[in-house]
């Protein structure tokens, strides 16, 4: 990457004097490329507001190779640390947050206790080609989307996640709250 990311949060967001961080976590059916590169985005962006974690439904068991060379040389973000995992490691788990970053929507997804918010943020699957050049190139190209989207989410009011977080909490029978552009758990 030829730019230096911005890190860090806008001050005037009502982000200060959170006593408990947001859990969120990252899905994608491998774990080893998209929802990778959104964990460790946003441990890097907002460390002390979110408590960060990823996992998929058929891990792969390794974390793509340009996906750390990607968050090392182009983010200036250690990464050493991540691995695919399952998300049955979290079943049991409660999340504030729960977004997929799978290109298809329709894919199963688990119902998470405690009403978490869940959004889908579609990107196309880097590993749906062979060829390594290409690869490359998308994965970089994610890694701008997904960026980009945590830095939007990341600039919303405090209030306003508060806010959202409380609503799903309390609706009970309703379901899960769902935002994006589609319901993942059917």
């Amino acid at each position: 990457m030829d730019w230096e990311p911005p890190f860090g949060l806008p001050s005037a967001n009502g982000w200060r004097g959170r006593t408990r961080k947001f859990r969120i976590l990252f899905l994608c059916p491998g774990n080893s490329t998209r929802s990778i590169l959104a964990e460790y985005f946003l441990k890097r962006m907002a460390p002390t507001h979110f408590e960060v974690y990823s996992a998929g439904a058929n891990p792969k068991g390794t974390v793509h190779p340009y996906v750390l060379e990607l968050l090392r040389d182009g983010y200036h973000i250690d990464a050493s640390g991540a691995r695919s995992k399952s998300w049955d490691e979290f079943r049991h788990e409660r999340f504030d947050f729960v977004i997929t970053v799978r290109d298809k929507v329709r894919e199963p997804c688990p119902n998470w206790p405690g009403q978490p918010i869940i959004a889908h943020w579609g990107s196309v699957d880097p590993e749906s080609v062979t060829e390594a050049d290409l690869q490359r190139r998308l994965i970089k190209r994610v890694g701008v989307e997904i960026f980009r989207r945590l830095g939007l989410f990341t600039s919303l009011p405090m209030e306003s996640l508060d806010r959202m977080c409380t609503d799903s909490a309390t609706a009970g029978a309703r379901g899960p709250s769902i935002i994006g552009n589609s319901r993942l758990d059917a």
